[in-house]
């Protein structure tokens, strides 16, 4: 048991709480004003602290060094160091390669972590393509990009390790692969395309219920051909990935993401490579080997390829874009990436019976400390 003493608590959108957290193995067991903590039971002092629920990333490509794509068993040795960062789950992403690439990472996620692993959790793998446009593949290689072909994905599923997949619905045959997908429990991301809106909206008819990294991988907004940008911001139903890094998006873009999708429609990604973590340098994404500097992170021809951003940098960079409150942007990195994932019946709040993945953050949104499933997996030096 854990209880946690003397928090601002910080969730739904609602303005900060005094309180106390009782933890009871992996759940959430009592939330009342602050109080003497049960006999015997530990007591982590949270005096000054905000507490959140854990932080959620749904696309990562890697960190520490480590690249998913080249080795899907790096993802084991990442989610240990995240909780530097807030993060207690994250979508591990796997950038267009061959088939047995994401085979290998299934392999990956079905073996677990090493014995006694405090980390971040795994949910299932982000799979990127490889069935996007080729005119907007971004830093993914064209090689390995190929048409839609349901008969591909039959083994992608969430209990076979597949959680998200991002395809282009103008290609050929995307339609059936979006029902197929959808039918299998996976949700399914427009990106990495040309689609049109009314290309979108077909998409969005036959199951896709996400944008990946709004904005970046798809044509400008347009008032007369407002394209894939355009109809997710217009569909109420459809939640977007924004990479609030101020490199990938003008905060002018971010801000407008916001307003139109704010608290639930919209989720904050880090899109980050194997640089996170790590100083400037060169850094492998997939195929590729980017140069890192202290802003970016990109190809020889100057292409951006992923980041380098931690998903608590981007929690306070939107804060500082839009100007909204911690409490409203929190939704971002919680409440909304577990809809998403329709795990919002056990992730994203404090709430009793809810899984104890927290986060305590100081007053101008510095990780204090960081709990995975009611054990403490990081804590900040004093």
């Amino acid at each position: 048991m854990l209880y946690i003493a003397n928090a601002q608590l910080v969730t739904d959108g609602q303005r900060p709480v005094p309180s106390g957290v009782l933890v009871d193995g992996n759940r959430i067991a009592l939330i009342a004003p602050p109080t003497q903590p049960p006999p015997g039971v530990p007591v982590l002092d949270a005096t000054g602290l905000y507490l959140a629920p854990g932080f959620i990333d749904l696309q990562l490509n890697g960190g520490f060094g480590d690249d998913f794509t080249a080795d899907p068993a790096g993802l084991w040795r990442v989610a240990a160091c995240l909780p530097q960062f807030g993060v207690t789950a994250f979508l591990p992403t796997i950038v267009s390669s061959p088939l047995s690439t994401v085979a290998a990472a299934q392999a990956a996620w079905r073996q677990g972590p090493p014995p006694n692993q405090r980390g971040a959790v795994p949910l299932g793998l982000h799979v990127e393509g490889p069935f996007i446009n080729p005119e907007k593949r971004g830093a993914h290689n064209p090689d390995h990009l190929r048409l839609p072909d349901v008969a591909a994905v039959t083994r992608w599923t969430p209990e076979a390790g597949v959680r998200l997949v991002t395809l282009a619905p103008e290609l050929p045959r995307a339609l059936d692969m979006i029902r197929a997908l959808r039918a299998q429990g996976v949700v399914v991301s427009a990106g990495h395309s040309l689609a049109t809106v009314e290309e979108a909206e077909a998409g969005f008819r036959a199951g896709i219920r996400y944008g990946t990294h709004l904005f970046n991988a798809m044509p400008p907004l347009d008032h007369r051909a407002p394209g894939l940008a355009g109809a997710l911001l217009a569909s109420p139903g459809i939640t977007v990935g924004v990479i609030a890094d101020g490199v990938h998006l003008h905060p002018a873009a971010v801000a407008l993401a916001w307003r139109a999708k704010r608290l639930t429609g919209l989720t904050l990604v880090t899109d980050a490579m194997a640089a996170l973590g790590m100083p400037p340098g060169r850094y492998r994404l997939g195929d590729y080997e980017a140069t890192v500097d202290d802003t970016s992170v990109r190809l020889p021809d100057g292409r951006l390829a992923g980041s380098r951003l931690s998903l608590d940098a981007a929690l306070r960079n939107l804060v500082e874009f839009t100007d909204c409150s911690l409490s409203e942007a929190l939704q971002t990195v919680t409440a909304a990436p577990a809809a998403v994932l329709g795990l919002d019946d056990e992730r994203g709040r404090v709430a009793v019976g809810y899984l104890a993945d927290l986060v305590l953050l100081t007053a101008d949104v510095r990780v204090a400390a960081t709990i995975v499933a009611g054990e403490v997996a990081y804590r900040a030096a004093d």
